[in-house]
């Protein structure tokens, strides 16, 4: 009994040992929080409760957002958690995770390729996500709810839908998403609500005519052909917005039987003109059918194959001959761009109200006279119209360096000089067909730009809490920052994308570039942060915020914006713009001129932030995206084509957006008024639709030859053709004229 009992006590104690070492080691499943560490770094070190860049336990700390069951993550819900970054590859490593929302925040990049064949619900809704729909959702066959609205993805919806027979809700609205409604889609045997609305999407409705929808919205497409049927019992069914056919696409009929296509073969002597047609006739019998025809209509028959054969002809012809030309044109230098390949649209804003985005253009034409030989000269080129300047060579690579650097193309015939040493080989990111270029390194200067440690700037934000955070665009977030002396900076930290594309040297270099910017109407750059692989730009603070702000979100701001304020706000922007142009050597662009970059500060004077990030900008990731999405890019813009006169262009919207006080974009009103250029073009030379365009905050409280004037200077600049804009040299001098 004695030795019976000091087992049991022994057993005892194992037990509670057991219990005890197991409370030290962590819950969660190995590979889900490998998956958690990476995605912590991907979207850019948040400061979320308990997250950790290596290891932790999130079942058993309770990290913020994350769900379990046992030791598996099987919910991630951040939904308005402030997060940017990206998301990166690192979703589809979790094992048994059943549900992301990740909505209402500002994350950018692509969607992942591949997510957790387990998940069934997903929202990444009101982000700023680029790229297209992924083809992997093919795989996620336990799929139930899909919300990918209001990011600014792009491209065809792919045809992925075979095996998501379980997707009941499907959102895709307000995206740049293109083409037709892929035959999967009839697969979709659960689906009850489907979001399309606000895309660019064509084609016909039938592929949705059988599904068991309760919900659908297809608004403001360019979704064609009559409307099945069955589409019209949806109880909530919207679908303004399309150039629709009026007729209603009636059920298909039935099969017809065999014996109505029989019929006797005419009488001897009988007309068959006389009959109740002229068409063929079919004719059955035991042995098989035959056709009888009229002698005309085999006449006609042969006639019409004729011809076709001679088109047929003449085709192979034609193709033989454009092949031996094209095969003769081999030895001409790739500079040279097709132009037949190229060519758009030549029709009018005004002949453009109904497309959903600003038409593409190809620019092939020569850039307003800024060439390559002036830069390589070391001086400042005047405006030239030389029609043979190679369009490969845009003001656009035309970054700021030192007046020293040569900027030489390497890919020319001409050789550059012998390049000094420490010289950086780099493709020129802003121009996608250029050549690659070279730049000397260079250190920010000492005495004008301050190096912050991240330690100091956590310190100074609150580790970049929520309460500290001002804004985020597409290379970042900003934030407030407090320094001890009570004064004010602003933080714009990087995020992990944008940091990739360029070297430690490289940004070392881009910092030096934005130090030497100096002008009373550019937001100046205080100091930097490089470490820890992040990077940080620091900037004065301008405490009224944004002029896209003060214009649409703020009232107590915009009331104090009057036609004598906005006209000087107009003034210090086209400054701005003057300095970066003409005095600058080599001459800058800004490439992302917006409202939501002219800040204002306490006295409502004007600062162009963002100058200087044009390399950032410009990256193959982000080239089309910025403007485009927002309404305010220049027609050519898409095409890879970025010049001073593009610039100049975006100055006009913003123009437009202090005129008449409403966005450049906005998803809101209807559809031939979303386009803030396209609404108002036909109205700017009609004096009475030019009064009743204005901004109703103005009160009528300005002078109509000044309004006038303002509204040729917005003409001038917002011309579908960058040849025909005026440099922004004469723009500030138009402004001084109203002012």
């Amino acid at each position: 009994m004695e030795f019976r009992r000091c087992i049991q006590v022994f057993l005892v104690l194992v037990l509670i040992q057991s219990m005890e070492s197991s409370s030290v080691v962590a819950l969660t499943d190995p590979l889900d929080v490998a998956a958690m560490n990476s995605l912590f770094v991907n979207l850019g070190y948040p400061p979320l409760q308990g997250w950790l860049l290596v290891g932790g336990d999130p079942c058993g700390e309770n990290w913020q957002g994350v769900s379990c069951v046992f030791a598996n993550v099987t919910a991630l819900k951040l939904s308005s958690a402030n997060l940017g970054g990206q998301l990166g590859d690192s979703l589809q490593t979790f094992g048994s995770i059943i549900e992301i929302d990740l909505s209402n925040n500002h994350i950018g990049g692509n969607i992942p390729t591949l997510l957790p064949v387990t998940v069934r619900n997903v929202s990444l809704s009101n982000n700023q996500l680029t790229g297209s729909i992924p083809g992997g959702l093919a795989t996620l066959s336990q799929l139930m709810e899909l919300s990918l609205d209001n990011n600014h993805i792009s491209g065809d919806i792919p045809d992925v839908f075979q095996l998501l027979s379980s997707l009941t809700r499907l959102d895709l609205s307000s995206n740049n998403l293109t083409g037709q409604l892929g035959p999967s889609l009839r697969n979709l045997s659960s689906l009850t609500t489907l979001y399309l609305q606000n895309n660019r999407l064509a084609g016909t409705l039938d592929v949705l005519q059988d599904l068991p929808l309760q919900d659908l919205n297809i608004e403001n497409n360019l979704f064609s052909g009559p409307i099945p049927a069955k589409l019209l019992t949806i109880p909530d069914f919207r679908k303004e917005g399309n150039p629709f056919n009026t007729t209603i696409l009636p059920s298909p009929p039935a099969p017809a039987p065999v014996t109505s296509l029989i019929a006797s073969a005419p009488a001897s002597g009988e007309n068959p003109a006389n009959g109740p047609s002229s068409l063929p006739i079919f004719v059955s019998h035991k042995t098989g059918k035959s056709l009888i025809t009229k002698p005309l209509t085999w006449i006609v028959i042969g006639g019409v194959s004729l011809v076709l054969l001679v088109i047929l002809c003449g085709l192979v012809r034609c193709f033989k001959v454009r092949s031996d030309n094209r095969a003769k044109r081999n030895d001409i230098s790739a500079y040279k761009l097709p132009t037949e390949n190229t060519k758009y649209s030549q029709s009018s804003l005004e002949e453009g109200l109904q497309m959903e985005k600003v038409p593409k253009e190809a620019i092939l034409k020569p850039l307003d006279g800024y060439g390559a030989e002036s830069i390589r000269m070391g001086m400042m080129a005047k405006p030239q119209r030389d029609k043979k300047t190679d369009v490969r060579s845009t003001e656009s690579s035309m970054q700021r360096k030192d007046p020293e650097i040569d900027m030489t193309d390497t890919d020319e015939v001409v050789l550059p000089p012998p390049p000094p040493p420490f010289f950086l080989g780099r493709k020129d990111p802003v121009n996608p067909f250029g050549p690659a270029t070279t730049s000397r390194l260079k250190s920010p200067n000492p005495s004008s730009v301050k190096v912050f440690t991240i330690a100091s700037l956590q310190q100074y934000t609150n580790s970049f809490s929520e309460d500290y955070f001002v804004g985020a665009g597409m290379l970042g977030s900003v934030y407030r920052a407090n320094l001890p002396d009570q004064k004010l900076l602003a933080v714009k930290k990087l995020d992990s994308e944008t940091c990739r594309l360029q070297s430690d040297k490289e940004f070392l270099e881009l910092v030096s570039n934005i130090s030497e910017i100096r002008h009373a109407n550019i937001v100046e750059l205080v100091g930097y942060c490089a470490e820890h692989e992040q990077r940080l730009l620091v900037y004065k603070y301008c405490r009224n915020g944004t002029l896209h702000d003060a214009l649409h979100t703020d009232d107590e701001t915009h009331k104090k914006l009057s036609w004598s304020v906005r006209i000087r706000v107009a003034l210090g922007a086209a400054r701005a713009l003057e300095y970066l142009h003409e005095v600058c050597q080599p001459p800058m662009v800004h490439h992302n001129f917006k409202s939501a970059n002219l800040l204002l500060d306490e006295k409502l004077e004007v600062h162009v932030s963002d100058c200087g990030l044009a390399p950032l900008i410009t990256s193959p990731s982000l080239a089309g995206h910025l403007l485009t999405a927002y309404g305010s890019s220049a027609p050519e813009f898409e095409s890879g084509c970025y010049t001073r006169q593009s610039d100049v262009y975006s100055f006009g919207v913003v123009m437009l957006e202090l005129l008449t006080g409403r966005k450049a974009y906005d998803r809101s009103r209807p559809r031939g008024e979303q386009y803030l250029v396209r609404w108002a073009v036909p109205k700017l030379h009609d004096i009475d639709a030019l009064s009743r365009m204005v901004d109703p905050f103005l009160n009528g409280a300005y002078a109509m030859k000044s309004l006038s004037r303002l509204a040729d200077i917005i003409s001038s600049c917002i011309h579908r053709e960058p040849e025909f804009r005026p440099p922004i040299s004469e723009i500030v001098q138009e402004l001084l004229q109203i002012s």
